[in-house]
């Protein structure tokens, strides 16, 4: 009997210690913390935001300990693949061009491009209506990709944040800006004079460089975690922990069809 108590005491302290090595995983994860609604720094140093709520729900679905940090935009993938952290919660969009160098979880929300520009401007956007045009969008996003291709006629420039775009747009250096819509919307429309400005053109749709929808970027090779996170995101989805979310932040489903 004691022999038998003793091997059950022992698959149970083993059980218990993988459980507790489940639960000490630790996870740290990069944000940009300069757009908001999606990702900001609060005034007490701490980041928020729609994709800090969704990857802090999605690390509870793993039973992971995770940590944030803040990195511009731009140094988000070199940083990534020198390790300095092990996933990227950023609002990045999935393009081809970005799975050449990381994998991406499946999306965990989508929604389109806009270009905003002060209201009466009368500006065509296309490539002819704004040649000679000044141009600002975020650098290193996908939204830069798409001008630089296609606006080679105009004046584009480009700046470490979208905030940074929407101040210069307001302050008349600027002719139009490029970026999500979402952001457009809480940055620029809802901002002090927002009533000056409107999106103007209809979203602009390319694959190449405004790819699948935002998702979650690891480095290649960890092929068990992202199955893992898109577990996850599937898991807060049904559950309801998405929408409560969704929610804080939107007054519509952000994930898109």
């Amino acid at each position: 009997m004691t022999k038998k108590f003793g091997l059950v005491s022992l698959a149970v302290f083993a059980a218990l210690l993988a459980n507790t090595a489940a639960a000490e995983e630790k996870l740290r994860i990069a944000t940009e913390g300069a757009y908001p609604p999606f990702n900001q720094v609060d005034p007490d140093g701490s980041l928020s935001g729609f994709d800090v709520d969704i990857a802090k729900a999605i690390c509870e679905d793993m039973n992971a300990r995770c940590d944030f940090v803040k990195q511009d935009f731009d140094g988000l993938i070199p940083g990534l693949l020198a390790k300095k952290f092990d996933l990227v919660a950023a609002s990045m969009t999935i393009t081809d061009d970005r799975k050449k160098k990381v994998d991406f979880s499946k999306k965990y929300y989508q929604t389109p491009s806009r270009f905003s520009a002060r209201k009466g401007s009368g500006l065509q956007i296309t490539s002819e209506g704004l040649k000679g045009k000044v141009i600002g969008v975020q650098r290193g996003t996908i939204q830069a990709c798409y001008i630089e291709k296609t606006f080679t006629g105009s004046e584009i420039k480009v700046y470490p944040s979208q905030i940074e775009v929407f101040n210069d747009l307001a302050a008349g250096r600027l002719d139009v800006g490029f970026a999500e819509a979402m952001a457009t919307d809480e940055q620029l429309l809802k901002g002090n004079n927002g009533d000056l400005f409107e999106m103007v053109g209809a979203p602009p749709v390319d694959p190449q460089c405004l790819g699948e929808g935002i998702g979650i970027a690891l480095r290649k090779g960890n092929d068990r975690l992202r199955e893992r996170i898109d577990g996850a995101i599937m898991h807060i989805r049904e559950n309801g922990t998405y929408a409560k979310i969704n929610a804080k932040y939107f007054p519509f489903d952000i994930y898109g069809n």
